[in-house]
């Protein structure tokens, strides 16, 4: 997004937000869908001295009686009536109230978005279900103590995300564009509306500036069909390409059309490309031509399939299961140990390896799982491996069943040293490549479930996160079940349920695939 130089990171959020909507295969309660949130204001108040405020929106939801952000917008420059680039997605409930706050900010450059009353441009309350029911609300903004924010509003537009979870990658650049700057060139952004079917537009997404180009190459970016085209090929979309300026008076440079259908002609080596016009030119200049042309470099579709599609589609299921053998387990001769082998009875490894391993494998045909360690110490050279085939068959790790599993993780225990840390990245990213192999085929003929069976806070958690994010791009799911009676809040920030998860870099998972659940809940 352009104009987004301060929106510091999101704070803790909650339910199941994302950006390109998956069907969930097993949501705590009855999903009705996924809810797009488009946002704009008018009549700003102006807290800039000099210029107009920079605004930035915030949207918090209600959880448990306190107010969680969930997501914010791009920060806009110098304009007190903004239009945000930013779509926010949450999950609508329809049996339950679910409450909303949107509170605009001025920001102020690389110190983000403060949170002072002076910094406040106003906050707005309602509900989900209000949104939906309305498709359009405009209200008004109030400040603290319900006073009005002099003549503020702010409008949020709804829109339920259908079925289609595909999303396109899409690459532009421009040629020979008009210059708009006298002592230098233009600094050129474009910006791809939707026409719907009330002929009203809605912004879809809005590159960032390139500056002193008048032949741009703007970074690709991806946006879902939904958003982009409403899943008809044939929408009209009208594209603008600007001359940005600080001040907020942006120079119209020129437009197009196209449609969806029209821009797919650009999949593979094929290019397509339009006259960027500006209409009073065509009218006045008896020669013109064109303001420049813009060109479609490449499109890539993807499509996006639910854990649901796969099984449907006949899909294999694979099942991989991993175990924590760190140190901070306990001795496993020692009986306070979470690995202690109990004649008697099972340790609490086992139990959640039973408890969850007897679910899953219902649909994995050939019974036979993957079994992997990490964090311990392992023959020969006794070094650290976080990621070894508890039956040391590197060659083949899988076991004959949860019995097989449960067999191997006994006869490993006395073998390896419990060591650390607690890292569980090179495990998810060595499933991941499986699966990514897998996607290669074209088949999408398997599905991949990794249990994580682990007592406390991964150490790795920046590049857990990233190889979370690679993963939401391929047919895979993560189970984390947190085994003992540690501390986990942490652990929740890997599950989507408190927001989007994202990559150190701010990427956001594709979908959600990660569930958490500590163990002395699920028994």
């Amino acid at each position: 997004m352009p104009f987004a130089h301060g929106a510091a990171g999101p704070r803790p959020r909650p339910a199941g937000m994302g950006d390109v909507p998956e069907p969930c295969p097993q949501a705590p309660l009855a999903v009705l869908s996924k809810v797009e949130l488009r946002v704009s204001c008018k009549h700003l108040l102006d807290r800039d001295t000099l210029n107009k405020s920079d605004p930035c929106v915030l949207l918090l939801m209600q959880s448990q009686g306190q107010w969680m952000e969930v997501d914010r917008s791009e920060v806009i420059k110098s304009n007190l009536n903004p239009v945000f680039a930013k779509i926010f997605t949450v999950d609508y409930y329809f049996e339950e109230v679910q409450k909303l706050r949107f509170e605009v900010y001025d920001s102020h450059g690389q110190a983000g978005v403060g949170t002072h009353d002076d910094d406040f441009l106003g906050g707005m309350e309602c509900t989900v279900g209000q949104i939906v029911a309305q498709k359009r609300v405009t209200k008004p903004l109030f400040l603290k103590y319900g006073k009005f924010a002099g003549k503020s509003t702010i409008t949020i537009i709804s829109e339920e995300i259908s079925g289609n979870n595909g999303y396109v990658e899409l690459a532009f650049r421009a040629k020979k564009l008009d210059d708009k700057d006298l002592f230098s060139k233009s600094d050129p952004f474009l910006e791809i509306y939707r026409i719907d079917d009330d002929r009203s537009e809605q912004l879809v997404y809005r590159t960032e500036v390139v500056k002193n180009n008048l032949s741009p190459i703007w970074e690709p970016f991806k946006v879902s069909l939904n958003s982009l085209c409403s899943c008809e090929e044939k929408r009209k979309l009208r594209c603008v390409v600007w001359d940005y300026d600080s001040r907020g008076k942006h120079d119209f440079i020129g437009e197009f059309f196209t449609t969806f259908e029209e821009m797919q002609k650009a999949m593979g080596e094929n290019k397509v490309q339009w006259d960027c016009m500006n209409p009073k030119y065509k009218i006045k200049k008896r020669n013109y031509k064109n303001s420049g042309v813009v060109v479609l470099l490449d499109l890539k579709i993807h499509r996006v399939y639910s854990f649901l599609d796969y099984i449907m589609g006949g899909c294999q299921i694979h099942f991989t299961v991993a175990i924590d053998f760190t140190a901070s387990n306990g001795d496993p001769r020692n009986s306070c140990s979470l690995h202690y082998i109990n004649p008697y009875q099972p340790n609490e490894y086992l139990k959640a390896l039973v408890a969850v391993g007897e679910i899953c494998q219902d649909y994995d045909s050939d019974k036979k799982f993957s079994a992997l360690g990490f964090g311990a110490r392992i023959p020969p050279k006794y070094e650290v491996s976080h990621d070894f085939a508890i039956n040391f068959n590197p060659d083949n790790d899988e076991c004959e069943g949860i019995q097989g599993v449960v067999e191997s993780y006994q006869s490993c225990l006395p073998k390896i040293q419990l060591y650390g840390p607690t890292n569980v990245a090179p495990i998810i990213s060595k499933v991941a490549r499986v699966a990514a192999d897998e996607e290669r085929t074209k088949e999408a003929s398997q599905y991949f479930i990794l249990l994580i069976l682990t007592d406390g806070v991964v150490t790795d958690m920046a590049d857990t996160r990233e190889a979370i994010v690679r993963a939401s791009y391929l047919p895979m799911s993560i189970i984390i079940v947190g085994v003992g009676n540690a501390d986990f809040t942490d652990m929740q920030i890997l599950d989507g349920d408190d927001g989007v998860l994202r990559s150190p870099k701010g990427e956001p998972v594709l979908r959600d695939i990660v569930q958490f659940v500590p163990f002395r809940e699920f028994k």
